[in-house]
């Protein structure tokens, strides 16, 4: 077991016995702010380097976009929790193949753009902003959290013709429960933290953060076809998550379920990418507008489909 975590825990169940507010207040500064920063992995490195990098500021912070391609028909990519747009590299040359531009952003408190956290209103923000500049998106990719940004950005005015959401957080309220579980954190700690994340001080102006941050809520305000991939065995973001997400799209929903391949393997297992750049290709032929059918069906089997092995 990691030491640091360890220690995390011993004192905020410690300290919750005798102070259950002091604890919850710790709890949720950890929670909100990134442990550790992603760094580029040698595996992405050819491509990160690669970029075209500019920025742009939100909310004070320096953020660093990157693009791979001229910017004519674009793919916006957008990454999850101390994670970075370096992770979607084996995307970038199937997306190029395609004709597509990939464009990716290291959300603030990630990667190398300033700040010190991002929640999933930054998310949403950036990647309307990014809209400004490139127009509607042929597709979304998304990872983990990026995967309930998406959703958010599209009830919010962002255009793309397809969503591809890879080990998706569909309820941001989650959260907060999967963090204590995955630290050993009790229920005081649990319930404080609950508390603060629920309130004006993470999320300010949401009335209600259980509804506003539920992908699946509404969902014929969500147009694009979607396709979730998501492994079975998700330490992190658990399995039915996904199933939440099924449940409320149907049919217009396609999901790909994999075993053994967890919550980060899955992103650049390589038959997970031929499904999903399959998917994208069916929606993405030029002279298609974004956020319309073109009338082909997509590449990937409707049904569940394993991707991979224990």
């Amino acid at each position: 077991m990691d030491p640091a975590v360890a220690l995390i825990r011993t004192t905020l169940n410690t300290v919750s016995l005798a102070a259950p507010g002091l604890a919850g207040r710790a709890a949720f500064e950890l929670y909100r702010h990134p442990l550790r920063r992603g760094r580029v992995r040698t595996r992405e490195r050819e491509v990160h380097d690669r970029a075209v990098t500019g920025t742009l500021r939100h909310r004070g912070e320096r953020v660093v976009v990157h693009r791979w391609g001229d910017g004519g028909r674009p793919v916006l990519l957008m990454h999850g929790w101390q994670s970075r747009a370096s992770r979607f590299a084996d995307y970038v040359p199937r997306l190029g193949a395609l004709g597509l531009t990939a464009v990716g952003y290291d959300a603030p408190g990630h990667g190398d753009s300033g700040g010190r956290t991002a929640t999933v209103l930054d998310h949403r923000t950036i990647a309307l902003r990014l809209q400004e500049e490139y127009g509607a998106f042929e597709a979304v990719i998304a990872h983990s959290l990026g995967v309930n940004a998406a959703f958010l950005a599209l009830r919010e005015g962002l255009r793309a013709g397809r969503l591809a959401a890879v080990a998706g957080v569909a309820e941001v309220s989650w959260l907060p429960a999967g963090f204590c579980t995955r630290l050993g954190l009790n229920a005081t700690v649990r319930r404080e933290l609950t508390r603060r994340a629920e309130s004006g001080a993470m999320f300010p102006g949401v009335a209600d953060v259980r509804s506003h941050f539920d992908a699946a809520r509404n969902p014929e305000e969500i147009t694009p076809p979607i396709l979730v991939a998501h492994d079975e065995e998700d330490d992190v973001v658990p399995f039915a998550q996904a199933r939440r997400l099924r449940a409320a799209y149907g049919d217009r929903l396609e999901l790909l379920a994999t075993r053994g391949l967890g919550h980060r393997r899955i992103l650049t297992e390589p038959t997970v990418i031929d499904q999903v750049i399959g998917f994208l290709s069916a929606g993405t032929e030029p002279g298609t507008e974004p956020g319309t059918e073109p009338g082909t069906e997509p590449a990937v089997a409707a049904e569940p489909t394993a991707a991979g092995t224990a």
